[in-house]
């Protein structure tokens, strides 16, 4: 099964999701800082058997508008709802990964009649680090681009699954592969999330709710604890021997994890 492409424009920023089909209940799937829509694309393929989803270049990323002026977590958020409102994704299941998780997060509780579920994959509401969008700053300039080959790319991006995922969102021009978007973007898109954690929107999700960890993830053990004690009704799974982009590294487990979550809302099951 393949995807179709559509571009969606809100306030002249370009977005592109890829249509995954499916006749099913609609699941929207978002993903990381300097990630891409095609990093979900052995979930997504699967998931469409039995669901309408779509995946989305966010602001910034991949093929969508490369430098928008507005990288705020408000228009991250305006945007997941520009997507369903134009796609026709009626009360979609929110699926996020990281940055893309806390875009859901924040759409959940700011629209809760317009999110039937919210999953979030190593995302939380935070407790703030200033320091974040320094040391992404940093890890950013350490890529040596351009790459000289998408294979080069991958193995300095992690090797294996995960680097091929990275490297995947990747364009060739000028002679070497180049990422798809800015550093500086990419910067400013965190800054706000790292100033300050988000418990209070938490708080105010009503939907049914699943948090996705990895053994080696980037979420504390005691903000956990805090989400399952502050939040909506909430289950929490940790992947073992899984690190932030289980995404990429275990697709098959959290599929499984997916399926059953999904298989368990009302209205939402399909045979």
């Amino acid at each position: 099964m393949s995807w179709s492409e559509h571009v969606v424009t809100r306030d002249g920023v370009r977005l592109v999701c890829r249509d995954w089909g499916g006749a099913g209940p609609p699941v929207l799937l978002l993903h990381g800082l300097a990630g891409h829509a095609g990093e979900w694309d052995a979930t997504a393929r699967r998931l469409s058997r039995r669901y309408r989803v779509v995946a989305v270049d966010q602001r910034g990323h991949g093929a969508a508008e490369r430098r928008p002026r507005d990288v705020s977590r408000a228009a991250y958020v305006a945007d997941t709802v520009t997507v369903m409102d134009r796609l026709g994704l009626r009360r979609p299941v929110v699926v996020g990964q990281s940055l893309g998780g806390h875009t859901a997060m924040l759409t959940a509780a700011a629209h809760p009649d317009r999110v039937r579920a919210l999953v979030l994959i190593e995302a939380g509401p935070g407790a703030g680090n200033p320091e974040a969008s320094a040391e992404i700053g940093r890890w950013l300039d350490s890529w040596p681009v351009p790459f000289a080959s998408r294979e080069a790319a991958a193995r300095f991006l992690g090797g294996g699954a995960v680097g091929e995922g990275w490297a995947a969102g990747l364009e060739q021009r000028d002679g070497g592969w180049w990422p798809r978007f800015d550093r500086d973007v990419m910067v400013r898109s965190l800054a706000e999330a790292a100033q300050r954690s988000y418990w209070e929107e938490w708080e105010h999700i009503r939907c049914p709710t699943s948090v996705i960890l990895a053994q080696s993830g980037f979420l504390a053990p005691q903000e956990v604890d805090d989400m399952l004690r502050r939040g909506p009704a909430t289950v929490a799974v940790s992947i073992p021997a899984a690190g932030h982009d289980l995404h990429l590294e275990q697709p098959d487990t959290l599929h499984a994890l997916l399926s059953d979550f999904l298989g368990g809302l009302p209205g939402t099951a399909q045979s």
